[in-house]
């Protein structure tokens, strides 16, 4: 098959499609890396967010870093009601958080205290079949590591992941941290990015005595693709992307 008979998933995010050959491939997993602050989170939602209401894909977002309820609100900032397409069962958010803390997790889709990475992997295998989602968003790859205390094995768990996402056929975004980039250093791990079949970078860049923010494609597999720094905002709708800008 060549790349152009290759089924495209569309982002939801202006701009990026243009890059990509139209999308991401379907049912391939991409990394989206960067410093904190670089737009990770916004990115991975409006993903989901956007098959939801634009292509009618039902999506999974898993979030270990905050409640299921703040990300609801901070999305709002965008527009984006989250609600209204969990009740219609076209998105489903897995609380990762409550339990992780103590606390008691008033969810309908909610991690149990002392999952092992089987029983992780299980639920959301199990969350994904009740909508026939079609997107799923990780956020973050630290936070299985911290939660599920498997740092030291974090390949392995990492590589149990993409393989089932793999064989569900589900298009995924995982987000990670990049603490240094500019020195190469893309994940916290060193190991996530050969574990995605793609990786998105997210970063800063100073620019006139302001910080600029970018967006550079360092792999994505069955596309052809650049490797250039595109500038990006995050504006009142979401990230745009401008292909056509150049960044210095």
């Amino acid at each position: 098959m060549s790349r152009y008979d290759v089924a495209r998933v569309k982002t939801g995010i202006p701009g990026l499609d243009d890059l990509i050959e139209g999308g991401f491939p379907k049912g391939t997993t991409v990394l989206v890396t960067g410093p904190t602050g670089t737009g990770k989170t916004t990115f991975a939602v409006q993903f989901v967010y956007k098959g939801a209401e634009l292509y009618d894909e039902p999506g999974v977002i898993v979030t270990l870093e905050e409640r299921a309820q703040d990300l609801r609100r901070e999305m709002l900032s965008f527009g984006w009601d989250l609600k209204k397409y969990e009740d219609e069962g076209k998105i489903a958010i897995i609380d990762g958080v409550s339990s992780a803390v103590g606390l008691p997790s008033e969810e309908r889709f909610a991690l149990e205290e002392g999952l092992n990475v089987e029983g992780f992997l299980r639920y959301i295998y199990r969350v994904v079949k009740t909508i026939d989602a079609k997107r799923l968003v990780v956020d973050s790859i630290p936070s299985i590591a911290i939660r599920l205390r498997e740092e030291k094995n974090i390949r392995e768990v990492l590589l149990k992941l993409n393989t089932i996402l793999l064989e569900m056929g589900i298009t995924s975004i995982l987000t990670t941290e990049a603490e240094d980039p500019k020195r190469g250093k893309l994940s916290r791990y060193g190991v996530e990015e050969y574990v995605a079949r793609g990786v998105i970078l997210l970063d800063f860049i100073e620019k006139d005595v302001e910080l600029k923010r970018y967006l550079l494609i360092r792999k994505m597999r069955e596309t052809k693709h650049a490797m250039k720094k595109y500038p990006f905002e995050i504006t009142e709708d979401g990230i745009v992307v401008y292909p056509s800008g150049e960044i210095y």
